[in-house]
């Protein structure tokens, strides 16, 4: 055959050859069997592929391991797992999605493998970790070789924990995920679950009733409410699946690429409320409610904060915005919520937020006013101490800039835990009706004259010396008093609030702070 011959023979071969490779990439994308895609329509769910869209507007940029178990005489394209890179506003994210319509979203061998790498690429590159979970877990009929050994799905939550504070993790539940599956959301700093379609749980209602007898529905053993209200693992709730991109993406602007870069600054906006209008919304009366997140409104760049967990543990506030365009972490005592004070789960929650501001250089501002930490037979039981401490802890390790504000009270250990003077803040601020004590007037009076107050038989004598007593004590730890002794830098008109939090930030930007010299602390 003459030689021009074979070289064309040879191309049409090869282009056959991509053809066929072509035309199996695209058998691959579309998924498991007719029959599951269309109960995904049932469901009202998205394909993987659809979803991976509402993320990256083009699709992933490119994707590993779509021909793993291309070749299984079952059907089982990508082994159920898609696993790549996507642009997500300008960024580079790392991405793993189950695709529910192969053996529902299960987990074996070949998908395992997969996660696995994409978690250590992504670890090396230093770049952002998505994770679109809607698994049903372990692949029970396929689980030999890859559930107890090194490289099976234990080595998630080893990855899982080795990136944590490395390169922010976020999770994204879609339908019910169980068993080993529902361990990488709680693992990630921020974890989204859909309404009336995500769940999260250690083992099914099935498995429940066997193991314990217990009867429970799927939405009341791991439903959205019981973790948005009732465990925390659930930081933000979307409404659909378009909402819940729109909070992913929400999320990864305020955060960095890895912990060794600076979170990225947007334009400043002018705050939702003018700043003086903080005089108004803070009450007088030292007991009387008010909603926190008026005053943070009026603070930070408007449309800029992203509460999470706002429905668990309400009477602290935290969350993520922006001030002059740089993203700050916001933790608030809500005297709308059992006064302000601190519970077990409020200790809790803002420990993890803390810590998780801190692993990623977002600076701290404190809004302190708070009679302190909860007393009582309840809370002792709850562990209010154990779980106090890392509270106090996290403020105190914290090597972010840190700017506490007391707003109205301070009391007790509760100026601890919101970073007072003894935990190095850049600053200590207080407003004009700020008040810092050891304890409240009532309960001041109450341990100093309790027996002069029962000697009293008159009552409106009674309450008269309770009142003027109550009084004397309030002049004693009055803000003038406290910045007269040193305990606040500075007593800043609310008006002048922001723009004061604004030259603090940017005068503390590359502030180093140097830990002991130790492994780490054993508290948390």
């Amino acid at each position: 055959m003459p030689q021009e011959a074979s070289a064309s023979a040879d191309a049409d071969e090869e282009l056959s050859r991509e053809e066929r490779i072509r035309q199996r990439m695209e058998e691959i994308r579309e998924g498991g069997p007719e029959k599951y895609r269309k109960r995904l329509k049932d469901d009202d769910k998205l394909f993987v592929r659809e979803r991976l869209r509402l993320f990256f507007d083009d699709g992933p940029d490119f994707e590993d391991g779509l021909f793993a178990n291309a070749n299984a005489d079952d059907q089982l394209p990508a082994d159920g797992m898609v696993t790549g890179v996507g642009t997500l506003d300008d960024r580079k994210v790392f991405f793993q999605a189950n695709d529910y319509t192969v053996k529902a979203g299960s987990m074996a061998d070949k998908g395992v493998e997969k996660f696995l790498r994409t978690q250590e690429r992504a670890l090396r590159a230093g770049k952002p970790m998505l994770y679109l979970v809607d698994s049903s877990g372990a692949r029970i009929t396929d689980q030999s070789g890859f559930f107890a050994q090194g490289s099976g799905i234990g080595k998630y939550f080893y990855n899982h924990s080795i990136l944590s504070g490395k390169i922010p993790q976020v999770a994204v539940l879609y339908g019910p995920c169980v068993a080993g599956a529902a361990y990488t959301p709680v693992f990630c700093d921020v974890t989204i679950m859909v309404e009336e379609m995500s769940a999260m749980c250690i083992a099914s209602p099935r498995m429940v009733e066997m193991v314990t007898g217990e009867e429970v529905s799927m939405d009341e053993l791991g439903g959205v409410d019981v973790h948005a209200e009732e465990s925390g693992s659930c930081h933000l709730v979307a409404e659909n699946e378009e909402h819940a991109a729109m909070l992913a993406a929400q999320v990864m602007s305020y955060l960095p690429d890895n912990c060794e870069e600076q979170p990225p600054r947007y334009e400043t906006r002018e705050p939702g409320r003018a700043p003086a209008e903080i005089a108004d919304i803070v009450p007088e009366d030292p007991n009387a409610p008010f909603d926190v997140r008026d005053v943070i409104t009026a603070l930070v760049d408007g449309d800029s904060f992203l509460e999470l967990s706002a429905d668990y543990a309400p009477e602290l506030v935290t969350g993520w915005a922006r001030l002059d365009g740089r993203p700050v972490g916001i933790v608030a005592n809500n005297a709308m919520h059992k006064a302000g004070a601190i519970f077990p789960d409020s200790a809790d929650k803002a420990a993890e937020f803390i810590t998780k501001c801190d692993a990623y250089n977002i600076p701290l501002v404190f809004l302190c006013d708070t009679p302190g930490f909860m007393v009582g037979k309840d809370v002792e039981q709850e562990g209010i101490l154990k779980r106090g401490k890392k509270f106090i802890y996290a403020t105190s390790t914290a090597t972010v800039p840190k700017i506490p504000i007391v707003a109205r009270r301070a009391y007790g250990a509760g100026l601890y835990a919101m970073c007072g003077l003894a935990f190095e803040p850049e600053a200590l601020l207080g407003l004009p009706s700020a008040e810092i004590a050891v304890m409240g007037p009532e309960a001041a009076v109450n341990a100093v004259y309790r027996r002069k107050i029962d000697e009293i038989e008159d009552p409106e004598e009674r309450k008269a010396f309770i009142e003027e007593k109550r009084a004397e004590y309030r002049e004693d730890i009055d803000v003038e008093v406290m910045g007269d002794e040193l305990i606040v830098d500075h007593i800043v008109p609310p008006e002048d609030l922001r723009q004061e939090v604004i030259e603090r930030l940017d005068t503390y930007e590359g502030k180093e702070f140097n830990m002991p010299d130790r492994k780490h602390g054993t508290v948390i």
